[in-house]
């Protein structure tokens, strides 16, 4: 590569949303059409190098959809995915995997049973050629002694590690082809709390280690609050707040992200459960209220609320859809 392009390449996002979208049909056959359900509508992000995105929401929201679009792994039905100022779609696929990589919820079923740890980790090398197999499993001790594990597992299967270890090993095979990305799809979720502490160490050790960029996936605002630089909030589709972590989660502006924060539990035991005032239950996906999406459930609502959907706007340093903060001319 030359100056000119390691210039270009230093200069661009990492990573590059435009106008998102991605529509499944419901219940479609040959006898009638499916219903579209947005799962994505017409989001847009754009992460720098080293930083930390969080995406948080409920359950169903689109959080996943989103995470396996950034991977490849689903095509959108409309707008842009970039790496590095170059579309996904023209993109070979190798290249695009050797930049950025997945780390999975369950490490127990992210894992192949019947391949010992080198066998996992160094897969990647071999699909992708890299290294002749000694040098190969040179690397994968190496990788693995970077996410705490002892050379000496190199021969051990999946069964015989815990939780902890497992997604240690998960990490490690997204790490042996040395990408500048990892999409963490809510990586601690499936750990006891001590071992999630000891994960989310261990990622923040290895993102200043190797400059790496994070799209953290996740509902646990307690972690999103330890390992984000910046908060995209969704609901249904859409991002609703985006900014800085400690803007969004500390002032937040936008009354979903305000009853998400309230949601949480304290370890005050005298607080008993929060209350959340909300007006109604998660909407159906398929038939998505007029105007905002949140305006059913939303204590602020007003009149224009069911019959336009506002727009993003900046306040300070966070943009907000909400009527709240109507859009300057």
């Amino acid at each position: 590569m030359n100056m000119a392009a390691q210039m270009k390449d230093a200069e661009a996002p990492v990573l590059e949303v435009r106008d998102l979208t991605r529509v499944f049909s419901i219940g479609k056959s040959w006898l009638k059409e499916g219903k579209p359900l947005r799962a994505v509508d017409g989001v847009s992000l754009t992460v720098k190098r080293g930083e930390v995105l969080a995406i948080v929401g409920e359950s169903g929201c689109g959080k996943t959809t989103l995470s396996r679009l950034m991977l490849g792994l689903q095509q959108p039905s409309g707008g842009d995915i970039r790496v590095l100022g170059e579309p996904l779609v023209g993109v070979d696929r190798k290249a695009f995997a050797r930049r950025v990589q997945p780390v999975f919820q369950d490490p127990y079923s992210s894992l192949n049973p019947r391949k010992t740890i080198g066998q996992i980790v160094g897969d990647p090398l071999i699909i992708h050629n890299v290294g002749a197999p000694s040098e190969r499993l040179a690397r994968v001790e190496t990788v693995m002694e970077q996410v705490g594990l002892p050379r000496r597992l190199v021969n051990s299967y999946p069964s015989q590690m815990s939780g902890g270890q497992r997604q240690r090993v998960a990490i490690a095979r997204a790490l042996v082809m040395k990408p500048e990305v990892l999409i963490c799809d809510e990586p601690t979720s499936a750990l006891d709390v001590s071992v999630q502490a000891q994960i989310l160490n261990l990622l923040q050790d290895l993102r200043e280690e190797l400059n790496l960029t994070y799209i953290f996936i996740s509902h646990d605002l307690s972690v999103v609050e330890y390992m984000a630089d910046y908060v995209a909030v969704m609901y249904l589709g859409r991002f609703v707040e985006v900014g800085p972590a400690k803007q969004v989660l500390n002032t937040p502006k936008h009354p979903y992200t305000q009853a998400l924060l309230d949601s949480i539990l304290t370890p005050d035991a005298h607080l008993g459960l929060p209350q959340l005032d909300l007006r109604a239950g998660f909407p159906d996906p398929l038939n998505p209220p007029p105007g905002c999406r949140f305006h059913p459930r939303c204590v602020k609502a007003m009149d224009v609320c069911s019959k336009s959907t506002p727009k993003m706007v900046r306040i300070d340093d966070t943009d907000v859809e909400c009527h709240l903060y109507p859009a300057k001319d």
